[in-house]
């Protein structure tokens, strides 16, 4: 009997990455969450250029979201659902009653850091394992997401 999953790869690496990547789907929703309430919240001087942002960055994460969610399901595991367990699992907390632009910049900076290491986590695992559309995709996304985080620590004056 084989312990070899649908795509080739052995169920004891694919489960491990399922638990991964259902640990950075979590960190996904509540970063898209902020990010949304970020654009909805967002006062001063530069609303006009933040709002269009943050919303370009929201549209993009809950792309992410249901990738990541098929990901794991393509490893034949289950992706969480539960905004409940979002919150469990989840490094970036709930970022609440924020407004002013620096801060929302901020805390869109901080979750992309977040992102991008969960993201090697989930790498260095796929690349252990063999498994080459995790592999990409995640270094797919550390790509975009180290370009944003130059960019947002430039705005910032970094």
């Amino acid at each position: 009997m084989s312990d070899m999953n649908s795509i080739g790869l052995h169920e004891s690496s694919a489960s491990q990455l399922a638990e991964k990547l259902n640990h950075l789907l979590a960190n996904y929703q509540i970063f898209y969450m902020n990010v949304r309430g970020y654009h909805w919240n967002v006062k001063g001087n530069d609303f006009f250029e933040l709002h269009a942002k943050f919303e370009e960055f929201y549209t993009d994460l809950l792309t992410k979201v249901d990738e990541v969610a098929e990901r794991i399901l393509t490893l034949g595991h289950k992706p969480v659902h539960a905004y409940s367990d979002y919150v469990k699992l989840s490094h970036i907390l709930e970022d609440k009653d924020v407004h002013d632009g620096k801060s929302c910049v901020k805390g869109v900076l901080a979750g992309y850091q977040t992102l991008i290491e969960l993201q090697r986590e989930v790498l260095s695992l796929a690349s252990d394992a063999d498994d080459e559309g995790t592999a990409s995709q995640a270094s797919d996304y550390i790509r975009e997401q180290e370009k944003t985080v130059w960019m947002l620590n430039a705005y910032l004056g970094k």
